[in-house]
């Protein structure tokens, strides 16, 4: 099953102890420079000091039993919660709940506009499209998700699943018209938002654990090597990149960078590269890493993680300002976090799972435009 596969990669992935290319002793001096656009990249600058941190937060709010996973715009989240009208969940594990279902929640009013329910499926973790058009989310009630893709004009949806894939085991944006993932057992797929599915045939009888496409190249490594590989689409070339051990990849709102989650023995590392997996810069490290995202214009990255593997450790989320090189930590005792950004990139929400819920907050920042 899938899901025992990537239950023993994980495994298998802590006790290696080698990583290629992430040294933190060989990193060049950086700096940063702002593109035309507002993305923000690293260039090499050696023997100039990195700003100091210049992050402050200006206040925090907290929402219970929601999951918010994205922004429609700055005053509009997308979230899912309990739906009452439906009644409650017919399975006798989760009797006492009602279905997730899928809401626009106006921050300001607190009004909802509902979006997507289904009386037997959870609804959540709703992503949506670069263009803003379509949303990717999952279903589930028991066991391993579904993923679907609804159109926001008319709120027709269609499911990820059936030839030549049967069902998908992951799912996350290419681009606007497009959806990337594995296959439930074995390769992978491209699902275009018109419902159509096309394998791809150079991963096919392949057991895939990570894989996101960038432009036109798609990254990918497997259960059995956590080495990640370069396909190119066009030509058809494969290659091995510099980076063993992977366990998450980031591409960054330009594409042009990855953030990369990375085993070291006991501890996780993430760091920053360009698309061919080199100019390797170390953002973090610690037992625990998670949490991962960027913001619109690439000034700011957020990550939760757990220092050490003390008993009475527990992660924190914490945001890295791309321009300074310097982390500030804005939440404690963060558990299964996951986080977004809003377009403006000043306020960051994190909603985490206690075992029962979800709840969420939003924290609002405030940072210079200039190093």
């Amino acid at each position: 099953m899938k899901k025992t596969q990537i239950t023993k990669v994980i495994c298998a992935l802590t006790l290696l102890i080698t990583i290629t290319g992430c040294s933190a002793a060989g990193e060049k001096d950086k700096e940063t420079i702002k593109k035309p656009g507002g993305s923000i990249t690293i260039i090499d600058n050696k023997g100039n000091e990195a700003g100091k941190p210049d992050v402050s937060i200006v206040s925090i709010d907290n929402y219970e039993k929601l999951e918010i996973s994205d922004w429609l715009d700055s005053e509009t989240v997308i979230v899912s919660k309990e739906n009452e009208s439906l009644g409650k969940m017919s399975l006798k594990e989760l009797a006492d709940t009602y279905p997730r279902s899928l809401y626009l929640y106006n921050l300001n009013t607190r009004e909802y506009k509902l979006l997507k329910a289904e009386q037997k499926l959870n609804l959540g973790g709703a992503k949506l499209s670069p263009d803003g058009k379509n949303l990717l989310y999952y279903g589930n009630s028991l066991g391993d998700p579904s993923y679907y893709v609804l159109n926001l004009e008319n709120l027709k949806s269609f499911g990820i699943s059936g030839e030549p894939i049967g069902n998908a085991g992951s799912a996350k944006w290419a681009d606007k018209a497009a959806v990337v993932g594995a296959g439930y057992m074995q390769g992978a797929y491209i699902a275009g938002i018109d419902g159509r599915i096309t394998a791809i045939k150079e991963l096919e009888e392949k057991n895939i654990f990570i894989v996101e496409k960038l432009k036109n190249t798609v990254y990918y490594n497997t259960t059995e090597d956590g080495t990640l590989m370069a396909l190119n689409l066009s030509t058809k070339e494969t290659v091995k990149l510099g980076l063993t051990n992977v366990l998450g990849v980031y591409p960054a709102p330009d594409e042009n960078q990855l953030l990369v989650l990375q085993q070291n023995g006991s501890q996780q590392l993430l760091i920053l590269c360009d698309s061919a997996g080199s100019s390797v810069k170390t953002i973090a490290g610690g037992v625990e890493l998670g949490g991962v995202a960027w913001s619109p214009d690439q000034r700011m990255l957020a990550y939760s993680m757990k220092e050490d593997g003390n008993s009475t450790s527990v992660a924190d989320l914490y945001v890295y300002d791309v321009l300074t090189g310097k982390s500030t930590r804005i939440a404690v005792d963060i558990e299964n976090a996951a986080t977004c950004w809003s377009p403006s990139g000043k306020d960051l929400a994190y909603a985490r799972w206690d075992g029962k819920q979800y709840n969420s907050s939003i924290v609002h920042l405030e940072y210079s435009l200039q190093k």
